[in-house]
């Protein structure tokens, strides 16, 4: 069966970008667009990113994942790490991380590479997460594995509710945070017509190379 959704499309018209309206640090423009996706009180999680690696059979995997923190050093969020996605940085920490805010009609994707955060930070963040996700993450021991069924979760999170039940919950040590410390972002403005701006920053070490991209 073929199903035909070649007439799902949609005109882009909010915005545009111009060269001359640009900073020089590109965090300094993707932190001006996440606020205005805040302000723009989107139903979606603004702060939602798919995270792409490369596996050991040089495929790539994508998934959604959580940005919980971003500043000139990096962008970090948090996993298991015997999960797929860390086991892949592990043997290989080049990834990409891209948003997109369908209601301002813009696309930002970053490209860098990854390592651990402190466990100091890691600490921090589990210790602020609501008692029911951290009991998750000692659930979810073995993130991406065979399981027999989700009853097996259920019973093991009700175990570990009961145990817990007075006690504070430690950070296990397979949890913990990534940050992207990122080489390149490109930003996507949706245009009409399809000519969508795009520009794209080059980290050359000294500074950041602004260069606009044919869409």
């Amino acid at each position: 069966m073929i199903r035909d959704v070649s007439n799902l499309r949609k005109t882009y018209t909010k915005n545009f970008l111009d060269e001359r309206d640009l900073p020089d640090q590109p965090l300094n423009l993707f932190d001006k667009w996440f606020k205005e996706a805040i302000s723009n009180k989107s139903k979606n999680e603004i702060n939602a990113m798919t995270l792409s690696t490369i596996d050991n059979f040089g495929y790539p995997n994508g998934r959604i994942v959580l940005l919980k923190y971003y500043s000139i050093d990096g962008f970090i969020f948090f996993t298991n790490y015997n999960s797929k996605k860390s086991l892949s940085i592990q043997k290989n920490n080049k990834v990409s991380i891209s948003f997109f805010w369908e209601e301002m009609e813009r696309q930002v994707i970053i490209k860098g590479n990854a390592y651990k955060t402190s466990e100091d930070l890691s600490d921090q963040y589990f210790n602020s997460r609501p008692k029911g996700s951290k009991l998750g993450a000692l659930v979810s021991k073995n993130q991406s594995s065979v399981i027999e069924s989700k009853k097996v979760l259920i019973q093991r999170f009700n175990q570990l509710s009961n145990e817990f039940k007075s006690k504070s919950i430690e950070r296990p040590k397979n949890w913990g945070g990534y940050i992207i410390k990122p080489i390149e972002y490109e930003f996507w403005q949706g245009g009409p017509d399809r000519l969508h701006d795009r520009i794209r920053y080059r980290n050359n070490v000294k500074n950041w190379i602004i260069e606009r991209l044919s869409p």
